[in-house]
């Protein structure tokens, strides 16, 4: 496509002599321009991606794939409910689970959140906490004064192994008075870091008959977490599980929320963040196309004697847009090549690079008490990697076609008239 005359005379107008040096300039600034562009589209794409995974991962690990609840009322044969959805393809675990909202309080430090009363071996198996048991053990999590509490609860309230945590439920005994709240006080045995600091701050277990107990449900459980070989797969095994139950507890009256019903809002909400910054961001490679343009015009106006010699000797209209084309080229591909490769280092190393940044200015730039994890995930898909490929060359290709074209319509004796 590109003969050897063609790139010898491309290469030599890249090389600036003296006295064009400011086209050359504007060359470099426009390359390092599309270069940071998409650096910065991979990475930014990259960082969305692995905090939706890594949500996503969090969230299912501690709430499941899916939740059994009753209607309007909690669950009462949840033993053999439980018992028959486990019989399901592709249900790994039932969880019969207690839930309510207390007032806990240890000493001056008091705080809302969420007590889970589940067994021993359920919470043993639960993905985000038995694998992640920071202090104690889970072999003490039986009895009726035990419980298991996050780490950023345990550092708040100055907890540890032992000590007891106040916990108030709303929903007490009723008495001429009125109804007075349930108050007790439990013994922390373990402290877990579950990876999500709602979670590690706002929620504590206990045993599954504890929680009823304190609850006053009398044998009931709030729902019934539904583990699953795959997320994937949740709306097949929503389907077989509603048929299942149906045939085999024709008189539970139950509904089945799937993670993606229950964290619609969410996933929504950053879908369409990811979306927006890749719209925003596209835009700085944009820019950096138009001074693509800018510094080949100029090159143009520059080189306009240049191009009424060759034409003269022969070179033709498609020979002298072919070397523009070229010396744009060089400025788009160059730099979306550097900038590819700098993104994909970026994001391999993020959360080292971030470490080193937070030891020498000192700033914590990922509080996991604002964001939702504790810390930065990256993840890189290779098809949107490709997909900032294309449209960086395309936009930088795209943008030498004017100047060519202006450049391969240069009168020969226009240009030399005044010379």
């Amino acid at each position: 496509m590109f003969n050897a005359f063609e790139r010898a005379v491309a290469g030599r107008y890249l090389r600036a002599r003296r006295g064009e040096r400011f086209v050359s300039v504007i060359a470099i600034f426009s390359l390092i321009g599309i270069a940071l562009g998409v650096a910065t589209l991979i990475i930014v794409m990259s960082v969305m991606n692995g905090f939706k995974v890594d949500l996503v991962s969090r969230f299912l690990g501690l709430r499941g794939d899916l939740n059994i609840y009753g209607y309007g009322r909690p669950i009462d044969d949840y033993q053999a409910i439980a018992a028959t959805v486990r019989k399901v393809r592709h249900v790994t675990a039932a969880t019969p689970t207690v839930e309510g909202t207390v007032l806990m309080s240890s000493g001056p430090y008091s705080t809302g959140g969420l007590v889970h009363g589940v067994t021993q071996d359920d919470l043993r198996h639960m993905p985000a906490i038995g694998g992640n048991i920071i202090a104690g053990s889970l072999n003490d999590f039986s009895g009726d004064d035990v419980i298991a509490v996050g780490k950023s609860l345990a550092m708040q309230g100055n907890l540890d192994i032992g000590s007891k945590l106040t916990l108030v439920s709303p929903n007490g005994a009723a008495t001429a008075f009125g109804t007075v709240p349930r108050v007790k006080a439990y013994r922390v045995v373990a402290v877990f870091d579950a990876g999500l600091n709602d979670y590690n701050t706002g929620v504590v277990f206990m045993p599954l008959a504890a929680a009823q107990i304190f609850f006053q449900l009398h044998d009931q459980t709030s729902f019934i977490q539904v583990m699953t070989d795959s997320p994937s797969v949740v709306r097949e095994v929503t389907h077989d599980i509603v048929q299942q139950v149906e045939k085999d507890e024709p008189d539970a009256r139950l509904r089945v929320l799937d993670w993606t019903q229950s964290n619609n809002a969410l996933l929504n909400a950053v879908e369409v963040e990811q979306n927006v910054m890749f719209l925003i961001l596209t835009l700085i490679i944009l820019v950096a196309a138009f001074n693509v343009i800018s510094s080949l015009i100029m090159m143009v106006k520059d080189k306009t004697r240049d191009i009424a010699v060759l034409r003269t000797i022969g070179a033709g209209r498609g020979a002298i847009m072919r070397i523009f084309l070229m010396c744009g080229a060089f400025v788009g591909v160059t730099g979306t090549a550097l900038g590819t490769v700098l993104g994909i280092a970026f994001s391999l190393n993020i959360d080292r690079i971030k470490g080193w940044v937070q030891t020498i200015t000192g700033v914590n730039l990922f509080n996991p008490e604002v964001y939702f994890l504790e810390h930065l995930p990256a993840k890189l898909i290779w098809s949107q990697v490709i997909e900032v490929i294309v449209m960086a060359l395309a936009l930088s290709l795209l943008a030498t076609l004017y100047p060519s074209w202006r450049a391969a319509r240069t009168d020969p004796v226009e240009a030399l008239r005044h010379e």
